[in-house]
């Protein structure tokens, strides 16, 4: 075993962990890891890694050859079919990190911080101990005490998780995810743990979130949350993103919530709700980059690098007399981002200010939007007030995108890219023998010539051709520390 090599991991450590096969290609990253809880001990029987965004599988634990300081090495044979977790089988960092757990010793419970798996003797990988923290159930939330390390068998309840489950370690192991990918991971959750996980993020990280995911776990996490906690995420949210998530709750409940939110952002979602979805009013949103013609270059390019803007409207500003919220003064053009960056910070707008752009009014469609954007290549088109040519808003290139797409194509596209990737390695696979049998015979010609010293000694890792992996037809170049050989470490070069 070479000396980064360890025998002793904490599961949290392990996520978002590089995985890599014999040769050292990247495979994925570790997303979770799954471990049979009714065994005594609990043993881990692989890993979930994440090969593409949000493509997952399962690697089996005996397909682990080493777990390094940064690393995971694997053999190489990779099944490309979407993990499903099967019965009685859990995800560690998912479903286990935050439970409670009652002390054997009667000194109380205590909430499972992370728990460490330890390589045995048969090469297995069993759950040995738990770092935890004393819990103290108060009257709104469980608090949080002196932190432990206590053996497998000094807790009981490892295997039952409560509704009322806290998120606490989840979000510490995924909370530097893209809003994108936190969507995604938030998706595959039970429906307690997603409501758990949402119920303790920061109104604007769950905004941003909320407008990543499906409607139906939009609608189940704002239904969760208190009134006025779901109408301080609506104010966060973009106005379009927001007033499409208030069209898919009770009437009762949106009206509320309306009442509850600030009232600039509220009259901009009834606005948005007045019009109707298949048209530029109803994909539009009411906060574009908006400036005036005496604006200069410099206050234009300050606007953009605004975190709450979008990408697809900071690259354009909308240039409109005031007043400049919507619904603004007359409309008068647009200036394009890579424009104002060939000017000099002191130019006004109005001097650069491109009045070609045809604006389109609230009422025309989004095959028309479709046309138009792709036509002259925009990422955002203004919406004007057919009589007043008063600004009312803006539509992305996003939202023309995701209203053309299925409702739910961030996750029917799984399917889809799982059989390519296997087609593909298969194909890949049935022309891996005649590499081997190249292999083979350039192993036999340096036998020939000798066999190698104790200082060179090798392991060369044949695959088999009729495995899905993830390199398939590449001879090894490099091969990372994965094994030992007749009681030595593995050279690293071949």
């Amino acid at each position: 075993m070479s000396r980064d090599e360890v025998e002793r991991v904490f599961v949290g450590r392990l996520g978002g962990t590089a995985v890599f096969d014999p040769i050292g290609d990247p495979v994925g990253k570790v997303y979770d890891v799954v471990v049979l809880l009714h065994r005594r001990p609990p043993v881990a029987v692989g890993l979930v890694v994440e090969v593409t965004r949000a493509h997952r599988v399962f690697v089996p634990i005996t397909r682990v050859t080493a777990i390094k300081s940064g690393a995971v090495i694997t053999t190489g044979l990779v099944n490309l079919r979407r993990f499903q977790a099967r019965p009685l089988e859990t995800c560690a960092i998912q479903d286990v990190l935050d439970r409670i757990v009652t002390l054997k010793d009667g000194s109380g419970q205590a909430q499972i911080l992370d728990l460490a798996i330890e390589r045995q003797k048969d090469r297995t990988w069993a759950v040995t101990e738990l770092y935890v923290a004393r819990a103290r159930r108060g009257a709104f939330r469980t608090r949080l005490g002196e932190t432990l390390h206590v053996g497998i068998d000094e807790v009981t309840g490892l295997s039952v998780g409560g509704a009322d489950q806290a998120a606490d370690s989840l979000l510490a192991t995924l909370g530097d995810m893209k809003p994108a990918d936190m969507a995604d991971a938030m998706h595959d959750l039970s429906d307690s743990r997603m409501l758990s996980v949402a119920s303790q993020l920061p109104d604007s990280r769950l905004a941003d979130i909320l407008e990543e995911l499906e409607e139906d776990d939009q609608v189940k996490i704002v239904s969760s949350l208190e009134p006025a906690r779901a109408a301080d995420v609506l104010d966060v949210m973009q106005p379009d993103d927001a007033a499409d998530l208030v069209a898919e709750l009770p009437r009762e409940v949106a009206a509320n919530l309306l009442e509850l939110m600030e009232p600039d952002e509220a009259k901009d979602v009834r606005r948005l709700l007045a019009y109707d979805e298949e048209t530029a009013g109803g994909l539009m949103t009411t906060e574009p980059v908006v400036l005036a013609p005496d604006d200069t270059v410099a206050t234009m390019l300050a606007h953009v690098q605004r975190r709450d803007i979008p990408p697809a409207l900071a690259a354009i500003a909308m240039i409109a007399r005031p007043p400049l919220e919507t619904p603004t003064g007359k409309f008068i053009g647009v200036v394009h981002l890579q424009r104002a960056l060939r000017e000099p910070p002191h130019v006004m707008l109005g001097n650069i200010v491109d009045t070609d752009l045809e604006a389109v009014t609230p009422d025309r469609s989004v095959d028309y939007l479709t046309r138009t954007m792709a036509t002259y290549n925009l990422t955002a088109i203004p919406v004007v007030g057919p009589v007043s040519g008063s600004l009312l808003g803006a539509v992305s290139v996003d939202d023309v995108l995701d209203h053309l797409l299925p409702d739910d194509w961030r996750w029917d596209d799984r399917a889809e890219a799982e059989e390519a990737a296997i087609a593909e390695a298969e194909a890949a696979a049935a022309n891996d023998e005649e590499t081997a049998q190249d292999t083979a015979a350039a192993l036999a010609s340096d036998d020939a010539e000798g066999a190698p010293s104790d200082e060179d000694d090798a392991t060369v890792t044949i695959l088999p051709t009729n495995a899905l992996v993830t390199n398939p037809g590449r001879a090894p170049q490099s091969l990372p520390e994965t094994g030992k050989k007749a009681g030595k470490e593995v050279n690293p070069h071949v």
